[in-house]
């Protein structure tokens, strides 16, 4: 299992499929309801195969290979393929837009691109004109490619095919440019999601992925035997560390869903022992449940919301570390058998060892939901800069509030301006091509993350917001924009929230509603409604919003320090916040200066006597085309304490 010593991912690979041969699952795939498996002998055969193919091709050290798609074994392989040749992958969101994807591919001068399917082969030829580095396109699945005819359009397979006939002619040749390998060759260009511009290529070693990996074997007990769901976006850094690298050198099995819209059912078949999701899917998890129940017998929900009652009360003398009274153990085992574990495995979590959630605040009521039925689910934090996790929380020392304690063998600190500092053999070599950025997040050994944050006296890491948007208000009170957002993300009902303030007199928000939570609540309350936007201006909907908004003013009156931050006046948009139209970016992080310019008119209407405006905003879709929406928006006084 572990222990490997072997310095780079192609080695670890060699060396797997000596160890596990044919014996152990590799990775698998849901195709057409059939679970497609693959052991470490064909793992290993797929890559070799295509790497050979791309050599025939003329990929030489150096060259960046991008992949396109959804989560698929092909794509996966022909990462690891790229980096047997020296080559350096770089992994592209499937839903980015060709602007997008023009930047990163034309800035990382990609040489090959490894595409799902005809959407994204379709991508790659609209742009393929425009970028002359990229001069080949690999497409996986052959559905709807039988007409393409360009020569330097062909399929996997037949990369494939290639590689067998250039093996004949070069036998040794795979194995010689493995051992090739070191471990401070690039392994990854993996692109942030460009919150003030342009997206960043952060340029990852062998050495500061399995070192990283190597931490956090220290701090949590993987297995080789484990089972991990491979569906979160392959751009992302976290995908790439548990799909990737941490695959390879633990050697435990991936398993790629069908589709986004089947995870939960394929779950259900796999029994993952490991899971990683955002707080979105926590929240969207909890809200379908809490859905469920509501439409329940009454004798099933009076049981569920009474033992529920007993796991929370439960779940806060563990977290407070503080005995368990017999009483409770008692009803938590009868909770246990008749509604805990059947939930558990609904969910496809009853085999869960460690669930984890990053990337932004998860809210304490959830939080506390699922590790008070049984799921091991804990918050982290890390960056892209750090070959992701920097911090965990052990399983003995679980906070609602933080992210945890520093991995073995990383340091963390904060500044004297409040921003998180951080020194790990996992932080990265720099932005490609870009030394300036480079030499104001490195210095002296150490990497400014610019979030703020704080350490609190059991040395665990709480994180404030960025660090850069940290401000106040016109009367002085600290206005953490962030910080207030994520209290409303909370709710079930609000799936997106903009809060502003900086130097004004008060707070205001604008808030999304989520479509699906919002939809189910309005139609039990016998709400018609037609779009998006004619839901979102309903009066029972500012209602139901404005009772979300008290709840998290009510906290917020508790803090002195931010009492004066609480909201005043807020209004709910016409349309979902998108990343097609630049608001967001891919990973769901606010476009801030964006939004300001975007949305003047709303901002300064809601800074004044104005009790709603009238908008037009252009939407852009996936493929280009564009659309116009119109609508008054109301704006509401919230109440505050």
């Amino acid at each position: 299992m572990m222990g490997n010593t072997h310095k780079t991912l192609p080695q670890i690979l060699l060396h797997n499929a000596q160890k596990y041969g044919k014996r152990k699952l590799a990775i698998r795939e849901k195709d057409l309801g059939i679970w497609q498996s693959y052991s470490w002998h064909d793992y290993y055969e797929n890559i070799k195969k295509f790497a050979l193919g791309l050599a025939s091709l003329g990929l030489q050290r150096g060259d960046r290979l991008s992949v396109i798609g959804d989560n698929r074994p092909q794509l996966y392989w022909a990462q690891v393929a790229a980096l047997c040749l020296g080559g350096i992958p770089v992994p592209l969101y499937q839903d980015a837009i060709e602007k997008e994807l023009e930047y990163i591919i034309e800035h990382s001068e990609a040489k090959f691109v490894v595409a799902e399917d005809q959407e994204q082969v379709d991508k790659m030829l609209a742009l393929q004109k425009k970028i002359p580095s990229m001069e080949m396109i690999i497409y996986d699945d052959p559905r709807g490619m039988r007409h393409y005819r360009q020569p330097f359009v062909k399929s996997f397979t037949e990369v494939q095919a290639l590689g067998l006939e250039f093996e004949k002619d070069h036998p040794d040749f795979f194995e010689q440019e493995v051992k090739k390998g070191k471990g401070d060759d690039t392994a990854l260009i993996a692109y942030t999601s460009g919150t003030t511009g342009n997206p960043k290529g952060v340029v990852l070693t062998h050495s500061n992925l399995l070192t990283n990996v190597r931490l956090i074997f220290k701090a949590e007990e993987y297995r080789d035997s484990d089972q991990v769901m491979a569906y979160l976006p392959m751009a992302w850094i976290g995908d790439s560390i548990y799909s990737l690298a941490m695959h390879l050198d633990i050697g435990f099995t991936i398993n790629c869903p069908e589709a986004a819209s089947t995870v939960l059912r394929d779950m259900r078949e796999v029994g993952p022992t490991v899971i990683f999701c955002p707080p979105r899917i926590w929240e969207n998890i909890l809200t379908t449940i809490r859905v469920k129940m509501e439409d329940a017998a009454w004798i099933k929900q009076k049981m569920f919301n009474f033992f529920i009652h007993v796991a929370q009360r439960v779940s806060t003398y563990q977290l407070n570390h503080q005995p368990v009274p017999l009483e409770l153990r008692i009803l938590y085992a009868l909770g246990e058998f008749f509604v805990y574990g059947p939930l558990r495995d609904n969910l496809g979590m009853r085999k869960i060892r460690y669930a984890y959630t990053a990337g932004a605040a998860l809210g304490p009521e959830v939080f506390q939901f699922y590790r008070s039925i049984g799921v091991n689910l804990k918050q982290v934090y890390g960056l892209t800069e750090t070959s992701a996790m920097c911090t965990y929380q052990p399983d003995d020392e679980v906070k609602l509030e933080t992210v945890g304690i520093p991995l073995p063998g990383i340091e963390i600190k904060i500044s004297e301006g409040g921003e998180v500092l951080i020194k790990s053999p996992g932080v990265f070599q720099g932005y490609y091509k870009n030394p300036e950025e480079t030499s104001e997040t490195l210095k002296d050994g150490w990497l400014h993350t610019g979030d703020a944050g704080i350490i609190d006296k059991d040395n665990h890491l709480i994180i404030i917001d960025r660090a850069k948007d940290v401000s106040t208000l016109a009367n002085g009170t600290i206005f953490a924009p962030q910080f207030i957002e994520n209290k409303l993300k909370f709710s079930p009902y609000i799936k997106e929230a903009v809060t502003l303030g900086q130097g004004k007199e008060y707070v205001a928000a604008m808030i999304n509603i989520d479509m699906e939570s919002v939809g189910n609540w309005a139609e039990r309350k016998n709400i018609g409604y037609t779009s998006y936007a004619d839901l979102s201006q309903k009066p029972e909907v500012y209602e139901l919003i404005s009772q979300e908004i008290k709840k998290v003013n009510t906290g917020l009156a508790k803090e002195e320090q931010l009492r004066g931050a609480q909201i005043r006046r807020y209004l709910i948009l016409h349309k979902e916040l998108d990343p097609d139209d630049a608001e967001v970016t891919r990973t769901r992080k606010i476009r801030r200066g964006f939004i300001s310019r975007k949305y003047a008119e709303l901002i300064d209407a809601l800074y004044s006597e104005k009790e709603g405006i009238d908008v037009e905003a252009k939407i852009t879709y996936e493929d280009g085309r564009t659309a116009t929406i119109r609508a008054f928006l109301n704006i509401r006084q919230a109440e505050t304490f």
